[in-house]
């Protein structure tokens, strides 16, 4: 009998439950013919939320010119595209040899940090974080250091707790803005102490902005790069702002002095000879979405859906007694508080109820799929993520079935606690 095979041990301290074992427990339900509302991802077509036509004319057109490989850095026309783009948003000095395309901004991410970190290297990352920034830097023998970005603050980064982090081991900082998963846009004040503070310390800045276009009520977004004259690498793509995810077309620009840069970014370029080029089809949509898609604009204005599905949460959380929000700003979630929870004392049926188990209660009853602040690693365990996708009066319902859930389980909490003091 072959003896199993054992993974890598650091395989173990990886976590990514927004695709994780709730997921799973979901598909299974729906295998067995249930129906489940999955709040949990941020997938447009999911809900009918589709590419942009002028992205997928532009594919079409040019499948012809895709049957080989691609240039390791990205077809011109694209980093073209892209480099313009980047000078249009405050990025002065960039041209397309600072852009890399890569599928989907996940493996950019890699190997921006496998080119960059040695084993014991540390890097800033945000609490709550987008959980792929944890996982890519525990992959590439590096150390996650989290820093806070807590609700009191509007889930902005504490600068202060930030600079305490700082040892001589730390090699970069993360900043994703606007964020996932709170919807927090930060204020140009916080974005510039934190660009500081990265160039007093030699920090390589790692500016994931994936949802640059997504700002609601004319909230601006400030790109980090453009805030510094340090070393930023900026990250953006087709998935979110354009919503073509199966596209799997991401890029990064650099900016910075080049003669600091030469040598980090010569090395993210022979990793991307290795896994030779880019999906080149979804390469050729990017020119149509840079030069010609402002359709997102209809989405997040006042009366287009995701503007419309926002307030209904908003509205939500506000009716209810047992939620509280930060009001998303950007990005596609929104980040309630189930403040009932924080201090870890409800029990039901004999168990701790926290986050998870609130996540996993609700699927299994009302077959509602949400993602637990604590999946995002965050303290306290009294938070979930839920996408703004979906219809506003698909939403009100969810909603309501939460509410309701909360009703008869932290009833239930209160209940048992008092009759247990009274024993």
């Amino acid at each position: 009998m072959t003896a199993p095979i054992q993974p890598a041990q650091r395989i173990d301290q990886v976590h990514y439950d927004i695709r994780g074992p709730l997921a799973r427990r979901a598909h299974a339900l729906e295998q067995s013919g249930v129906e489940v509302l999955h709040l949990n991802i941020g997938n447009p077509s999911l809900f009918g939320i589709e590419t942009p036509q002028v992205l997928r004319d532009a594919v079409a057109r040019h499948l012809p010119q895709c049957d080989g490989y691609g240039p390791q850095l990205g077809i011109m026309p694209a980093r073209e595209a892209i480099a313009a783009h980047a000078k249009r948003r405050g990025l002065a000095d960039v041209t397309p040899a600072q852009v890399m395309i890569g599928n989907g901004v996940s493996e950019l991410v890699d190997l921006a940090l496998r080119s960059l970190l040695e084993p014991g290297d540390e890097v800033l990352v945000p609490a709550p974080d987008y959980p792929l920034w944890s996982a890519s830097v525990i992959l590439n023998n590096a150390q996650p250091v989290d820093y806070p970005c807590p609700a009191e603050l509007g889930f902005e980064p504490d600068v202060e707790a930030i600079e305490a982090l700082i040892t001589p081991q730390t090699r970069a900082l993360v900043v994703i803005n606007p964020n996932n998963p709170t919807g927090a846009v930060y204020r140009r004040e916080t974005l510039q102490r934190m660009a500081d503070l990265a160039a007093r310390h030699g920090l390589v800045l790692l500016a994931d902005e994936i949802y640059d276009g997504i700002c609601f009520d004319d909230t601006p977004m400030w790109p980090l790069g453009a805030l510094t004259d340090g070393v930023c690498l900026s990250f953006g793509g087709l998935s979110k702002v354009h919503r073509a995810c199966g596209l799997r077309v991401g890029w990064a620009v650099l900016s910075g002095e080049r003669a600091a840069t030469d040598q980090w970014w010569a090395a993210m370029e022979k990793l991307a000879a290795l896994r030779l080029s880019a999906n080149m089809p979804g390469q050729w949509a990017v020119p149509a979405a840079l030069e010609a898609d402002q359709s997102i604009q209809d989405l997040i204005r006042p009366g287009g859906r995701l503007h419309a599905a926002r307030q209904t949460i908003i509205d939500a959380v506000s009716a209810s007694e047992h939620l509280a929000l930060v009001e998303p700003k950007g990005a596609l979630y929104a980040f309630p508080a189930i403040p009932g929870l924080a201090h870890g004392q409800v029990v039901v049926d004999g168990a701790p109820y926290d986050d998870a188990a609130f996540a996993r209660d609700l699927l299994e009853r009302h077959h509602i799929l949400v993602v637990p602040g604590s999946s995002f690693n965050l303290e306290p365990r009294c938070f979930f993520r839920a996408t703004l996708l979906p219809e506003p009066d698909v939403l009100a319902k969810a909603f309501q079935a939460i509410d309701a859930l909360l009703d008869e389980r932290l009833g239930e909490s209160a209940f048992t606690a008092h009759a247990q003091a009274l024993s």
